[in-house]
């Protein structure tokens, strides 16, 4: 899949992600399938499925994401995070756990670059350095 599609799916995802942690329960299968509607993303099938399974396995593991999260975050408590942030991390540190036939540079840049667009001034910072700790932890690195 082109670098370009799996980056509208993390667009995606993200999207998903954000909108799940501010409404609390809602079903992710639901959620899913109602906001590819609303939100204003061209997805072709390819970008669809890899987006969906992001989100499968993100919201499966979520507590063991957010414990990877939070043991990479020094100073900073989880629900203190901004919530763009936060779901960017989440959606970052799912990648670099499940996801591994996905290069750590690759991941790292997307999040970077999702921080950039969708978060604050200090976002791409923020986030770059957290999951440079959570690859160090999960991968051995940020190179691979």
């Amino acid at each position: 899949m082109a670098a370009g599609l799996r980056r509208r799916a993390r667009e995606y995802t993200l999207q998903v992600l954000y909108a799940l942690d501010t409404q609390g329960e809602v079903a992710l299968g639901t959620a899913a399938d109602s906001y590819h509607n609303l939100f204003e993303l061209e997805l072709d099938p390819a970008s669809l499925k890899f987006a969906r399974r992001l989100m499968d396995v993100a919201f499966a593991r979520l507590p063991e994401i957010d414990d990877i999260i939070q043991s990479a975050s020094r100073n900073w408590r989880l629900e203190r995070m901004d919530r763009v942030d936060r779901n960017i991390l989440r959606l970052a540190a799912c990648e670099l756990r499940e996801f591994g036939e996905v290069p750590t540079k690759v991941v790292i840049n997307e999040a970077v670059e999702l921080a950039k667009e969708f978060g604050a001034e200090g976002s791409p910072s923020f986030v770059n350095g957290i999951l440079d700790r959570i690859a160090s932890q999960l991968r051995g690195g940020a190179s691979g």
